[in-house]
C-alpha cells in the first residue's frame, strides 16, 4: 500500500463486550471484515458473554471526550458508530463532542437491553438519547423494543412501524431504520427517510447465534458510509452482511453465540 492511498476510517464510540460478540469488539470486526480502518471510544467495561452482563463499568466523562479528541485530532473519521452510552452525562457529552468535531456521517444504535435480557441504558438517558442524539444521526437503527421507548408507540403491525419511524424522523433524524427481527415471520426491516419507506426482507435463521446483531447492523451501515455509499445503499450491505453473518456462525458459550463476522475469510 502506498502514502497516497486512502483507506476509508470508521470510529465507533460504545461499551466493551468481554465475550467478543458485542460492543466495540464486534464493531471492529465489522469494520474490518467490510474494508475499514476501525477506531474506538470506550463508553463502559462490562464483564459479559454469551449468558449474562454481570458487571459495567462507566469510563468517566473526560476520558471518553479525551478518546475522540485523540482519534479525531489525527486519524479522523469518515462515519461514526454510537453503541452503549449508559448514562445522560455520557449522552450528553458524547453528543457536545460530535458537534464539536462537526461529525455528520453518524449513526446511532439506541442500545438498551443485551441479548441476555441485561440493562444497558439508565432510564433517565433516554430522554438525552432523544433530545440531543437523534437529531445529529444520519441513520439511526432501533430494534422493535428499542423504538418503542424511544417513541413512546406499542408496535405490533407495520402500520405501528411506519408510525414510530415518522416519530423518529421528527425527532430530528435524517433517516431511521426500524428492524423487524423482533417480529414473527421474515426478518423485514423498514427504512424511512422523511419522503419515502423501503423494506430490507431477508428469510429468518433459525439459530440461537444472535449475540451483537444489532452492534453489528449498525456498525456495517457506518462502514457503508464511510466507504462513500448512499445510506441506502449502506443499509443495504448492512442487511446482507448480519444476514449471512448469522447464517454462517457457529457455537461459543452456553447462551446466545456471536454472528461470525470473518464469513468471507474463514470459508
Amino acid at each position: 500500500m502506498t502514502r497516497a492511498t486512502r483507506v476509508p476510517r470508521a470510529m465507533t464510540i460504545a461499551g466493551s463486550d468481554s465475550g467478543g460478540g458485542a460492543g466495540v469488539q464486534a464493531d471492529l470486526k465489522t469494520f474490518a471484515a467490510l474494508g475499514v480502518y476501525g477506531t474506538s471510544v470506550l463508553t463502559a467495561i462490562t464483564a459479559q458473554n454469551t449468558v449474562a452482563v454481570t458487571a459495567v463499568h462507566e469510563v468517566p466523562t473526560d476520558i471518553i471526550a479525551a478518546q475522540i479528541a485523540a482519534v479525531m485530532g489525527d486519524i479522523g473519521a469518515d462515519a461514526v458508530k454510537t453503541g452503549m452510552l449508559s448514562s445522560s452525562a455520557i449522552v450528553e457529552l458524547v453528543a457536545a463532542e460530535l458537534k464539536r468535531h462537526r461529525v455528520r456521517q453518524l449513526v446511532v444504535d439506541p442500545v438498551m437491553v443485551a441479548k441476555s435480557g441485561d440493562s444497558l441504558l439508565r432510564q433517565e438517558a433516554v430522554e438525552a438519547l432523544r433530545s440531543q442524539l437523534v437529531p445529529l444521526a444520519a441513520v439511526v437503527t432501533p430494534n422493535i423494543p428499542e423504538a418503542e421507548v424511544l417513541t413512546g408507540l406499542k408496535i405490533a403491525s407495520d402500520a405501528d412501524m411506519r408510525r414510530a419511524a415518522e416519530k423518529i424522523i421528527g425527532m430530528g433524524a435524517r433517516s431511521v431504520v426500524v428492524k423487524g427481527g423482533h417480529r414473527e415471520g421474515p426478518a423485514t426491516d423498514l427504512f424511512y427517510d422523511g419522503s419515502r419507506f423501503q423494506e430490507f426482507t431477508a428469510e429468518r435463521i433459525p439459530t440461537t447465534n444472535t449475540h451483537g446483531t444489532g452492534c453489528t447492523f449498525a456498525s456495517a451501515v457506518a462502514a457503508g458510509l464511510a466507504r462513500g455509499l448512499t445510506v441506502l445503499e449502506a443499509v443495504a450491505l448492512a442487511k446482507e452482511y448480519v444476514t449471512e453473518a448469522i447464517r454462517r456462525s457457529f457455537p461459543i458459550g452456553q447462551g446466545h453465540g456471536p454472528l461470525n463476522h470473518f464469513y468471507k475469510l474463514w470459508g
